[in-house]
């Protein structure tokens, strides 16, 4: 797993903490390695072409998505290893540097369903 530095993870954090950016993102994560074209982006999220630029811009300023050109068109992808190793980062000393547990999970609470 690719280590990243503080500077990196406050980067990447900083560029995740607008709303637009964070739906762009999660988009992205969900699309898988494939990516989506600019066109789809914009189209899913309801976003002007010049705002959908500038947040892409920003994204990948923080080395958390990747481009690529296919033909006329320009894929965008999340850069998974970027997204492990800030959860690494974050998680690196947790239950006090002792390995995790589904026991330091957060516990969902469940509701039951009405048949």
């Amino acid at each position: 797993m690719r280590k990243i530095t503080e500077r990196a993870a406050v980067q990447s954090l900083a560029a995740l903490a607008q709303d637009t950016r964070l739906a762009i993102y999660r988009l992205l994560v969900q699309q898988g390695p494939e990516g989506l074209p600019v066109g789809a982006i914009a189209g899913r999220l309801k976003l002007a072409n010049a705002t959908l630029s500038f947040h892409l811009k920003e994204l990948a300023g923080a080395d958390l998505i990747g481009a690529r050109q296919d033909g006329r068109f320009i894929y965008y992808s999340a850069n998974y290893p970027a997204m492990n190793g800030l959860v690494d980062y974050l998680t690196e000393n947790c239950c006090q540097g002792k390995v995790c547990d589904v026991a330091c999970a957060p516990v969902l609470k469940r509701t039951r369903r009405s048949a």
